[in-house]
């Protein structure tokens, strides 16, 4: 529990609530315990993460201020806890998230189990050797695909078996969202992670670049957003976007002008959790075709 990051689970409850709210929009049944069980893979995996991060990252959390959206738990770095107990957490997280994997496949649902191999993969790849694509430049891609691309997908195979082309058009606005979200919460870490020589693209492009990035991903997200609901013709597509396009715009403006990291990273974070949340609402207010 101390290691754990609840903030950050948020984006994994709302990457499968748009999933399903997708495939209940396209007229497929939805049940309380396939949806119990789908989110329940995704939050192991999830939590997986955040405790491998803590074991694999502790060196160079050691030197950084820590923020409620970066610089890890804290818990190890500081020496509360020992580095084996997050490598012991992260891996029975692991094994859960593969027990539940196993599950789908069992249960005829091959679509699920594969992307449950793909998420565990990808996620455990993120900070762990030897690919360890947070310090090269890769872990941002890494994570929206996981959680904007594959974690929604899940949502939506688990009750349709199957993965439809209405979707990939969502996910897009969800990955450039997530992939805003992580350049901003890395800010705050960038000097820590290049005296570590932990290379992530904003140790790797500096600010300026990353400030620019951030502005082309946020407007194209949530501009991408507004207009898979608009097409929807929900009613209250607006309604539920307009967090997203009010986030969007408090994030821009601090970009402009004295950009602070921390609260970069804090408009980063809500970013996604308006985007995905926003368009999960324009789909679950359609009728079932």
């Amino acid at each position: 529990m101390r290691l754990s990051r609840p903030l950050f689970l948020y984006g994994g409850f709302a990457g499968v609530a748009l999933g399903a709210a997708v495939a209940h929009a396209a007229g497929v049944r939805i049940d309380v315990a396939t949806y119990l069980w789908v989110q329940a893979l995704v939050t192991a995996f999830q939590l997986m993460v955040h405790y491998a991060n803590d074991y694999f990252d502790r060196e160079a959390d050691v030197h950084a201020t820590r923020t409620a959206w970066s610089g890890g738990s804290g818990v190890v770095a500081t020496g509360a806890l020992g580095p084996r107990v997050a490598l012991g957490a992260a891996l029975v997280c692991a094994a859960l998230g593969l027990a539940v994997t196993a599950r789908f496949a069992l249960a005829g649902n091959a679509t699920v189990a594969w992307l449950g191999l793909a998420i565990a993969v990808l996620a455990w790849c993120y900070s762990a050797p030897p690919l360890r694509l947070s310090a090269r430049g890769l872990g941002e891609l890494d994570t929206a695909v996981v959680v904007a691309v594959l974690v929604p997908f899940a949502g939506y195979a688990a009750f349709a078996g199957r993965i439809d082309e209405p979707l990939s058009a969502v996910v897009t606005s969800t990955a450039l969202a997530m992939f805003a979200m992580m350049l901003c919460v890395e800010l705050p870490d960038a000097g820590c992670d290049r005296a570590a020589g932990k290379r992530t693209l904003v140790v790797r492009l500096g600010p300026s670049r990353v400030w620019q990035l951030i502005t082309i991903a946020t407007v194209i997200a949530v501009a991408h957003a507004a207009l898979i609901a608009y097409r929807l013709e929900a009613g209250p597509w607006l309604v539920a976007l307009a967090p997203a396009v009010f986030t969007a715009a408090q994030l821009l403006r601090v970009v402009r002008g004295d950009p602070r990291p921390a609260a970069i990273a804090r408009w980063g974070v809500l970013l996604y959790a308006t985007t995905a949340t926003g368009l999960a609402v324009a789909y679950a207010a359609l009728a079932p075709r």
